[in-house]
């Protein structure tokens, strides 16, 4: 009798976990209208944009399963896309953005996989712009693609304080194709550094604001892009920033130092200040000032400004404008994959649409 009650009690048990269990398809399509002037080749661009628009489009599954005491698994596959063309982003891969998998509790969350690390995690707050057409992107594509393959990685909240990390044994086996892509596959038998990578944040948030701080140690490897060639070179970043609310509104701001270390040295500033303000609940205006310094070669600085109408709760219009500013020897341009004449300052315009799903 007994026997025939505990085995009832783990088929009702394994019902109810998997009554629990869900998978859910999502996604965001993105894209307008983009102009620039001053293009590499001379004269001005009008089209559509292949990397982003207000946000990257994508398209995802999600699973989660309820393991019971607190404790779930779940998955992520996250393709993303240029919704121009139709091509596949992230170097043509189909779940470019993420594909990993892991376990959840109240002790945090350990993921396996192609993950964001906390590049990425330690900019969602403060930086009020985002990943859009006119953003930092222009400055350093990784920032907004921070992302690291064969990884193992770790984020857990505890009462406002939020401990994150990642370690990847080799971050980038996609090949050279994409934004920021290295190809730098790693995991290479017989080296222990090569292509390794390793991110970590602490942040602290509460109902006022809050503030982060994550460090990035990226290794070079055989037949990796320049410069990171060698095991022997790093690329290392460090992240600071903060942000406060008042109301509707909200103001944020940082500090990112890149640094180098290869066959030649390159150390980097970028500083940006920012703002968002909801004139109504459907109505939002956002603003953000950043310079870049490239130590002993050249510096830029850019104004972003975009409004934004939420028709729906899933249906968004709005309209971006940027500028930027070049000193003599630098060459960044205003928009995503965008190419502007050295020297030259640059303008540029975007409207467009954006429907979640």
């Amino acid at each position: 009798m007994k026997k025939t009650i505990v085995a009832a009690s783990f088929a009702f048990a394994s019902a109810l976990a998997w009554g629990q269990s869900s998978v859910t398809l999502y996604g965001i399509v993105d894209t307008g209208i983009e102009y620039y002037n001053n293009t590499a080749k001379g004269g001005s661009f009008a089209g559509m944009p292949s990397l982003t628009g207000e946000v990257p489009s994508r398209f995802g599954l999600r699973g989660q399963e309820d393991l019971g005491g607190g404790y779930q698994a779940f998955f992520v596959l996250e393709s993303g896309f240029a919704p121009n063309s139709g091509a596949l982003n992230y170097g043509g891969r189909l779940f470019g953005r993420q594909a990993n998998v892991g376990v959840s509790s109240d002790y945090g969350t350990l993921t396996l996989g192609r993950q964001m690390n906390m590049s990425m995690y330690v900019l969602f707050n403060a930086d009020v712009i985002g990943p859009s057409i006119h953003s930092m992107a222009s400055f350093d594509s990784y920032l907004p693609n921070a992302r690291s393959d064969n990884a193992v990685g770790y984020l857990g909240k505890f009462h406002g304080v939020t401990i994150g990390g990642t370690y990847s044994f080799g971050r980038d086996a996609a090949g050279p194709a994409g934004p920021s892509a290295t190809n730098c596959g790693g995991q290479l038998p017989g080296d222990a550094v090569a292509c390794r990578q390793y991110t970590m944040m602490l942040a602290y948030d509460n109902a006022w604001g809050g503030a982060a701080a994550s460090y990035d140690v990226m290794y070079g490897g055989p037949g990796a892009s320049a410069p990171l060639v060698s095991s022997a070179d790093t690329d290392k970043r460090v992240i600071v920033d903060g942000y406060v609310k008042f109301g509707s509104a909200k103001l944020g701001g940082g500090w990112i130092r890149r640094n180098t270390a290869a066959a030649e040295h390159m150390q980097s500033d970028i500083f940006f200040l920012g703002a968002d303000y909801y004139v109504t609940p459907v109505f939002s205006l956002d603003f953000q000032g950043l310079r870049y310094i490239l130590r002993e070669q050249s510096n830029s600085t850019m104004f972003v400004g975009r409004a934004n109408y939420f028709v729906s709760k899933r249906t968004t219009l709005y309209a971006s404008l940027g500028y930027m500013l070049n000193s003599a020897l630098a060459a960044n341009a205003v928009a995503a994959a965008g190419t502007v004449q050295t020297g030259a300052n640059q303008f540029g315009a975007m409207v467009g649409i954006q429907q979640r799903f």
